[in-house]
C-alpha cells in the first residue's frame, strides 16, 4: 500500500513538475508501481495475505467470546 501512496504522489509530481521529480526520469517515478505489484505478487504467493486475515478473524473471534463471557459475569482468561 505504500508503494501504491509513494507512486501516486510522485506521478502527481511528476505530472505538476514540481520539485525535483519534474527532472527525474519516467521509469524512476513510476518506478513504486512496479515495486506494489511485486509486493502483492509475493504477499499472495507465500501465504502472508491469508496469515494476516486469519489473525484478524481469530482476534475478531476472541473479542467477541470476552465480550460474550463478561456479559454473563465470567471472568476472561488472560494470554501469556
Amino acid at each position: 500500500m505504500y508503494f501504491l501512496l509513494i507512486g501516486i504522489l510522485g506521478l502527481v509530481l511528476k505530472l505538476l513538475e514540481i520539485g525535483p521529480l519534474a527532472t527525474m526520469s519516467w521509469w524512476l517515478v513510476l518506478s513504486p508501481f512496479a515495486l506494489a505489484v511485486a509486493w502483492w505478487a509475493w504477499a499472495d504467493a507465500s501465504g502472508y495475505t491469508k496469515r494476516k486475515e486469519v489473525q484478524k478473524m481469530d482476534d475478531r473471534k476472541q473479542k467477541r467470546l470476552d465480550k460474550q463471557r463478561e456479559a454473563i459475569g465470567l471472568a476472561t482468561k488472560k494470554r501469556r
